[in-house]
């Protein structure tokens, strides 16, 4: 019965593992890195941005956990993703990314450091100053989207 039950566990295990490996590109992992930590954020983002302009009705407490986990996702190390050479294959992001790299980490800082400012305002519960700063977030993403993400795949 013991061993009924390992073999279970496991098979559920491996079974449950399969869609978080689903985005893994073998062939591009660095490339797969990156989209998958920029959907993450988008994920995290979108429901606060429809919070924000009306299209959920708006929970304090919905918007505190998810700019929590926006500033938790923010502090990921996506800077290996974007190792020497993984400017090729299916990727938006664009080559100027490699070529001014402090820039690119400059506005990386200045994400995590809004997404962290975010969690601190949202924390407190008020929804005018919770606005101002995911406008403000938003902007940082913005500032990063505009000088290197291409809106279609670089191949």
């Amino acid at each position: 019965m013991k061993k009924l039950s390992l073999t279970s566990t496991l098979a559920c295990l491996i079974w449950l593992s399969a869609p978080s490996m689903a985005h893994i590109e073998q062939t591009e992992p660095f490339q797969s890195l990156r989209q998958s930590y920029f959907a993450l954020l988008g994920m995290t983002f979108a429901p606060m941005g429809d919070m924000v302009k009306g299209k959920l009705e708006w929970d304090d407490a919905r918007f505190n956990s998810w700019a929590h986990d926006l500033h938790h996702a923010s502090q990921f190390g996506v800077e290996r993703g974007f190792a020497p050479g993984s400017d090729k294959g299916t990727t938006r992001a664009k080559p100027e990314i490699w070529s001014n790299m402090a820039d690119f980490q400059s506005k990386l800082d200045d994400f995590r450091a809004a997404a962290a400012k975010l969690a601190e305002i949202a924390a407190q519960g008020d929804p005018a100053a919770s606005r101002e700063q995911f406008v403000a977030t938003g902007g940082t993403c913005k500032a990063c989207h505009d000088e290197y993400k291409a809106k279609d795949y670089l191949y």
